[in-house]
């Protein structure tokens, strides 16, 4: 019987990440639904990264540095669930984003349910959400693939449409 091998290899990021997430970030391609538009700079990328290291450091977990099995010294994404403020309300948030040269693999639905199993049976979080541009089909596609349900719009954008909110609950195992 064969048995699947992971395409995708996660780790904490590490602070030589940099220049790759400046790299990802700051790419237009990869920002078409960002309102807030591609990384200007690689002292802002240095501060998201600080940001990234800071709460691994202090929560234990956060999003992940993401390459290919066969490639892993090579990041093509950066993602998974990090703690995340919408307005003024605290989440645990799933996002992602990925180098153009990784899209359309289904990566981004495969680092999906790997970041929902860590977060529910790893770190026994109760819930996840998703927050995406409502004009992002794609990746409306993948939180609809990995099982999390519409809960509700975050007008986050001012002069803008709302955010859609995803949610998922923690499965239960009810033996009774």
């Amino acid at each position: 019987m064969a048995t699947a091998v992971a395409r995708l290899v996660y780790r904490q990021p590490q602070p030589s990440d940099v220049q790759r997430l400046f790299a990802i970030f700051g790419d237009p391609q990869t920002n078409q639904f960002n309102p807030a538009g591609p990384m200007a700079s690689l002292e802002v990328a240095q501060r998201l990264l600080n940001h990234w290291l800071q709460q691994w450091a202090t929560e234990g977990y956060g999003w992940w540095a993401i390459a290919r099995s066969e490639a892993p010294d090579h990041l093509i994404g950066f993602g998974g669930v990090a703690p995340l403020d919408y307005l003024t309300d605290r989440r645990i948030n799933l996002g992602y984003r990925f180098a153009v040269e990784a899209w359309g693999q289904g990566y981004a639905t495969e680092l999906g349910r790997d970041a929902l199993a860590w977060a529910f049976e790893t770190l026994g979080l109760p819930e996840v959400f998703g927050l995406v541009r409502p004009d992002h089909a794609a990746s409306i596609r993948v939180l609809e693939k990995i099982g999390m349900q519409p809960y509700g719009l975050l007008d986050d954008v001012p002069g803008k449409a709302p955010s859609r909110v995803f949610h998922i609950r923690r499965p239960t195992t009810d033996f009774a």
